[in-house]
């Protein structure tokens, strides 16, 4: 079977390749991360039709809604308010199997923008090969595997190979939002024995990430002609000395917890905005960080419980301070996600070393992403594998590497099989 396998995959890995780079030229990107909205629903579409032509069992259309993602919030501290979901919809889509038990593959439809298109050597949506990498907007982040989820099942078929369990193609928009998309797609119930997030990996097995807080903070201060600085009060300086304590924070966690998978706790501060003329003195500024977290040590609250802490217990010994508390508010947050073997894992190590002579190296990932919400709120067995490398998300003359692509289909199609082979009752 191993073989035929091979033998139908080069065969028709033009048509596989075909697919993608149809998907890739379809412009699918998030707006303003969501908030302005996004242009998914021609790339649902196209996957609609491409799903229908390889005989999906059913296929369902859920339109994205702001009371979904506002009781996830309530519950479980999940999702970003206020996005436009006008023509924004998820897709699922399931091959009936010979069993009950199932596999889900769950992918983003939706992109970054391509930022300055000028830098990119062709269009971020004119697909081109060029030794060995298709480049293209979304290439690994991630119609690359999505598309190769979609392939694996093509493969069986084409290979006249029965499906032995259920499949199931979880399509979703607005993940680069921060995963409302996934988040919809939980609370709307969706589930499986085992689910793949289909995020590029660097062809290794990905069992942990770690959490995310975004955090603004606001610190008013007190503005002057700077010929008479001291009658003012710098709202830039009071934020410097307040960041320059979190460095302190940060160092404590770096102290104090280790993860086998994952790096240190850290704590970036990636924007700073203040005051109006080099002749004034900054009356107001504000900063926006993001917090790091790691999975089964650390939680969101006491995260946001020692920042909030740390800031307050500095503005209290400050005279201006004191009177004048820093604004402190939350704008983005995602739990950490941790996978501790099990069946399911077990059966993609044997997956992997099928399709690729060779075990598979497991590593955490220091980026968030929706891994956490079908593991930690679904409570499905979950890992983490795709095609292309971390660092091609996000950028410039994005590309993906066609024989990762195409092994990646063989190692989706060997993992349908292999968790075909287990029975229910033996976990």
């Amino acid at each position: 079977m191993m073989e035929k396998l091979r033998e139908v995959l080069e065969k028709n890995k033009e048509e596989y390749i075909k697919y993608l780079s149809e998907l890739i030229a379809i412009d699918t990107q998030d707006l303003g991360h969501g908030i302005a909205g996004g242009r998914e629903k021609e790339g649902q579409d196209y996957l609609i039709r491409l799903l229908e032509a390889m005989g999906v069992d059913e296929i369902e259309r859920d339109q994205m809604t702001e009371e979904t993602i506002t009781e996830s919030i309530e519950k479980y501290k999940e999702g970003n308010p206020g996005h436009d979901y006008d023509g924004r919809y998820n897709v699922y889509g399931v091959f009936k199997g010979q069993k009950s038990r199932s596999l889900m593959f769950n992918g983003h439809m939706d992109t970054m923008p391509p930022g300055d298109e000028s830098l990119w050597t062709s269009s971020p949506h004119t697909p081109r090969i060029e030794d060995g990498r298709l480049y293209g907007l979304g290439a690994a982040d991630m119609k690359g595997g999505l598309m190769a989820s979609v392939m694996a099942v093509k493969l069986l078929k084409d290979a006249k190979i029965p499906l032995p369990l259920d499949v199931h193609i979880c399509s979703v928009c607005d993940e680069e939002g921060g995963g409302n998309g996934s988040i919809q797609a939980v609370m709307r119930g969706k589930r499986a024995d085992g689910v793949v997030v289909c995020e590029p990996t660097s062809r290794e097995l990905i069992l942990a990430h770690m959490g995310f807080v975004f955090m603004k903070v606001k610190i008013t201060g007190k503005s002057n002609h700077s010929g008479a600085k001291w009658l003012g009060v710098s709202a830039i300086e009071k934020a410097v000395k307040i960041m320059e304590r979190l460095n302190e924070l940060e160092h404590r966690w770096l102290l104090t917890y280790k993860h086998p998978l994952l790096p240190a706790p850290n704590l970036n501060v990636g924007t700073i905005h203040g005051g109006c003329a080099g002749s004034t003195v900054a009356g107001d500024c504000e900063f926006e960080m993001c917090i790091h977290y790691l999975p089964g040590q650390m939680s969101h609250d006491q995260v946001v419980s020692e920042v909030t802490d740390e800031i307050r217990r500095f503005a209290e010994s400050d005279l201006w301070l004191r009177e004048h508390m820093p604004e402190i508010s939350i704008y983005q947050a995602g739990g950490p996600f941790e996978m501790e073997g099990g069946p399911f894992v077990e059966s993609f190590k044997r997956a992997f070393e099928n399709a690729e002579g060779k075990p598979v190296v497991i590593k955490g990932s220091p980026a968030g992403c929706d891994s956490r919400l079908w593991r930690n709120i679904a409570g499905c067995p979950t890992v983490q594998f795709g095609p292309g490398d971390l660092e091609q998300c996000h950028a410039i003359n994005e590309h993906i590497s066609i024989k990762d692509y195409i092994e990646t289909i063989h190692i989706y199609a060997q993992l349908i099989l292999e968790w075909g082979k287990e029975d229910k009752a033996d976990e």
